[in-house]
């Protein structure tokens, strides 16, 4: 596999590590290293981060939150995330840009594909936030927006789970792990890899989405060497 640029979706849960809630500065400085060896690659990298160590909206709406308004405090977690992100590559000399699909300058710029692009172009690594700046949609979808429009390769999704398995394999010992899986197969056997909205987008626009562990340090790296880590899931 070679990709000139990429989608990279991060978990906001991920970004926990081992805490409960909020973020992990380990965790965080060990993505903006990962990110910092495939940007050295001469790779564009654009990332999509959720906010569920924060807030999430549909859990909120669960507890009595009002569906919009949870919907928005969860955008909200995903642009602190995103500032943390870009805090941590700049830190380590790495250059980025905060998108925002809601416009909240100065705390970042409004999101459009061109504007991302250039930047992309100028070796900036792109965080856009905020989600598609509508509710009922998760970044999940997203992501898979935010790839089609940069014309990412490849959506590089990053979970805590090393791939797509025939189960859940946190709940069954027995699930086996795909190396590669259709989108049609996807759909045949019911399996999350995304929400089905997001799958849909992607298998329409033809953006392949490779799932692996990205809490696994140097993964992302064995991924951009072309490594079988994890399932790519293609048309």
């Amino acid at each position: 596999m070679t990709f000139h640029r990429i989608l990279l979706k991060l978990s906001g849960e991920s970004l926990m590590g081992e805490q409960r809630y909020g973020i992990d500065e380990h965790r965080l400085a060990e993505y903006a290293e990962q990110i910092k060896v495939v940007h050295d690659m001469g790779v564009q990298i654009g990332i999509v981060i959720g906010g569920g160590n924060i807030f999430r909206g549909l859990t909120g709406a669960g507890k009595g939150f009002d569906r919009v308004k949870g919907d928005q405090m969860g955008m909200c977690a995903t642009v602190i995330n995103s500032l943390a992100l870009s805090s941590a590559l700049g830190a380590i000399g790495v250059p980025s840009r905060v998108l925002t699909a809601i416009r909240m300058e100065p705390i970042g710029e409004f999101y459009t594909k061109w504007r991302a692009i250039e930047a992309l172009e100028r070796g900036e690594v792109v965080i856009m936030s905020g989600g598609t700046g509508n509710p009922y949609f998760t970044t999940d979808t997203g992501s898979s927006l935010r790839g089609i429009e940069i014309e990412a390769d490849v959506m590089l999704k990053g979970t805590r789970v090393d791939g797509v398995y025939t189960a859940d394999p946190e709940k069954d010992p027995t699930a086996t792990k795909f190396t590669d899986i259709t989108f049609d197969e996807i759909y045949a056997r019911n399996l999350r890899v995304m929400d089905l909205t997001a799958t849909t987008m992607c298998k329409e626009n033809n953006l392949p989405i490779y799932v692996f562990n990205m809490d696994i340090y140097g993964n992302l790296a064995r991924v951009m060497a072309g490594e079988q880590i994890g399932t790519l899931v293609h048309k």
